[in-house]
């Protein structure tokens, strides 16, 4: 795509930086809010050599109108999900138009390494919230991935890209019919070898047991999945061939049950909601987590899920409050400073480091009585036997 900041797209949307490939950044003239525009490249059946009014023209609004039609069914409001604003098409791109604010996604969070299995359901909260609300507007998502995850400068993960992945699909049944081996293969395309675009089965089930590969991801940094290829990563899943999700640690019996190729077995939104709120709930503090996690571990270095604090956790803390709590298990008080909070010493640590320890007496103070005691005999002692000496 060419062009950058100050072009103008479907008559509304103000680019605000220069675009990476298929994807923008703009800002809604109509409302003033930042959006994030994605689009899709139409072959050349649909936009060149045919006339306005024929099938070409046709078969582009019906992209257009599908993508529209599950943006309006999609809930509005919700706190968790990313609203789509619509589509449109410009020349030979189909676009879609979706709501975003400041943060980064997870695939660029985890671009630096893995987040432990706490933080991991801190975020995994968050989304069965926005599974939930379109579970139950009676629509499939089928586009979470690490792409479409966002974690906001507030801390708040959302969900996006809800319009991107209809209109994959939409293109790919529009290009290879409603299934068979050419919309598998103009999927493949589309798609790529992303694990969490290739369940067994649609619907809320699929979107749960994408849910599964993302935590797995978001753990080990790493799908269960191979991923080298759409053929390899389709028939990997098809065979149940993928990694266990003891790697997972605390949070691995969850995604153990995600990741069955029966969706009978797999929890629903909401039996996650409430499978999460007992984890979170019993989760130890920071200074303990890495212990607790098993394999997986934290370093000093590595970005955390900046989730949001959330009420409920003993001693008044959030359980989504990692950073600060993170902060002071490595020494720092609460604005982030070296040094401890009240009643620590500097050093690090509620007792200070081993050489602010006060130095024990050398007479343990039970022993003082006696001691006095025997002193006193002595010096009797030493008296008659001085008598008798110079009596004698």
């Amino acid at each position: 795509m060419r062009g950058g900041p100050g072009q103008l797209l479907g008559g509304r949307y103000r680019l605000t930086d220069r675009p990476e490939p298929l994807c923008a950044r703009a800002v809604d003239e109509r409302t003033g809010e930042s959006v994030l525009l994605r689009a899709l490249e139409l072959p050349a059946l649909l936009t060149t050599g045919q006339d306005p009014e024929g099938e070409a023209s046709a078969q582009a609004d019906r992209l257009v109108r599908r993508v529209a039609a599950v943006g309006s069914a999609a809930p509005t409001g919700h706190p968790r999900l990313l609203r789509g604003v619509g589509a449109f098409v410009d020349g030979d791109l189909l676009w879609t138009v979706e709501e975003r604010p400041a943060g980064l996604t997870v695939a660029e969070l985890l671009a630096a390494g893995p987040v432990t299995p706490y933080r991991a359901a801190e975020a995994a909260a968050d989304l069965t919230g926005a599974l939930r609300a379109l579970h139950g507007a009676g629509l499939t998502h089928g586009n979470l991935t690490a792409e479409s995850v966002l974690v906001c400068e507030d801390g708040a993960v959302m969900l996006g890209g809800l319009l991107a992945g209809v209109a994959q699909e939409a293109l790919a049944e529009e290009l290879g019919g409603p299934g068979g081996r050419r919309r598998y293969d103009v999927r493949a395309v589309l798609v790529g070898p992303v694990a969490e675009r290739w369940p067994l089965d649609g619907g809320p089930a699929g979107d749960c047991w994408a849910l599964g590969v993302l935590l797995h991801r978001l753990v080990t940094g790493r799908s269960p999945y191979p991923e080298g290829g759409v053929p390899e990563l389709v028939t990997a899943v098809r065979d149940g061939r993928r990694e266990h999700s003891a790697a997972c640690g605390p949070l691995g019996p969850l995604v153990e049950r995600l990741l069955q190729p029966d969706p009978v077995r797999r929890p629903t939104a909401e039996e996650m909601r409430l499978e999460l709120a007992a984890l979170l709930a019993g989760a130890p503090e920071p200074m303990d987590e890495e212990r607790v996690a098993g394999a997986v571990t934290l370093k000093p270095e590595a970005p955390l899920v900046p989730v949001r604090p959330r009420r409920g956790r003993r001693g008044g803390r959030g359980a989504g409050d990692v950073r600060g709590r993170a902060g002071a298990a490595a020494g720092h008080g609460p604005d982030g400073r070296s040094g401890g909070g009240p009643g620590e010493r500097p050093g690090g640590g509620l007792g200070g480091g081993p050489g602010d320890r006060a130095k024990p007496p050398r007479i343990p103070p039970a022993l003082l009585g006696p001691l006095l005691v025997g002193a006193v005999f002595l010096l009797l002692a030493l008296g008659v036997a001085a008598v008798v000496l110079f009596a004698g």
